[in-house]
């Protein structure tokens, strides 16, 4: 078996209207604005590879987007011909753009710059398509000061997303390679911790995306490490 690796954030790359910094230990980073979307990538391809950490909203005042991009390369905020995958979990519903934001957690395709309104509202366009929403948490919003595990697991031909050990998301497809990185879109105070790195690995011949997940987590020591807990925000 593996052993997953803390994963060095002092040579990841921020991009859009986001301000980064670095914790103690370079496995942590905080986002502090409440903005237009931002990405914070590690600028190496990732196919073939789990992404695991922690993620907490520190924070009452606001109930926008937090997330993860798969698949993306230095750019591609503003490159109409990006080929990403977007992770994104909004708290609350919400009007704005003429239009609605849903509350959940949902995995889109991206082939195109971000357009503010098409992102806010997941509208269905060339260069945006919702894939899929989880089954527990696709209507459902996180919560304030609360810290969740997220274990992603990316291959060229599958991604799945694992909110406190839970599998949320599981989508197969042709997928583009390119880095991990954290998105917020309009939410300030998000903590990323703890981020660590494996080899992802999977059986050839399993049915149905319950068992793969389990696998693909047992494989990497994930299962039953961590619990979600209720944090004190620090401000």
């Amino acid at each position: 078996m593996s052993q997953a690796a803390l994963v060095d954030l002092s040579s990841w790359t921020a991009e859009g209207a986001g301000s980064w910094t670095l914790q103690s230990g370079n496995d942590t980073v905080y986002q502090s604005t409440n903005g237009d979307p931002t990405v914070f990538f590690s600028g190496i391809d990732s196919q073939g590879l789990s992404l695991s950490g922690e993620i907490t909203v520190r924070t009452t005042s606001d109930d926008d987007f937090i997330g993860f991009v798969l698949g993306y390369n230095a750019g591609d905020i503003n490159n109409s011909n990006a080929d990403y995958l977007l992770i994104d979990w909004k708290q609350s519903n919400q009007q704005w753009f003429g239009g609605t934001a849903n509350a959940g957690l949902a995995i889109s395709r991206v082939t195109g710059a971000i357009d503010l309104p098409t992102f806010w509202q997941h509208e269905s366009t060339s260069g945006f398509q919702e894939l899929q929403r989880g089954p527990t948490l696709g209507s459902t919003g996180w919560n304030d000061n609360t810290t969740y595990s997220i274990d992603l697991v990316f291959t060229s031909s599958m991604v799945q997303v694992f909110v406190d050990e839970e599998l949320e998301l599981s989508v197969s497809g042709n997928f583009a390679n390119g880095s991990f990185g954290f998105y917020n879109y309009s939410q300030s105070d998000v903590l990323y911790a703890g981020i660590t790195e494996d080899i992802a690995s999977a059986p050839t011949n399993v049915n149905g995306p319950t068992s793969l997940g389990i696998f693909a987590l047992s494989s990497l020591g994930l299962l039953g490490f961590r619990r979600r807990r209720q944090v004190i925000s620090r401000g």
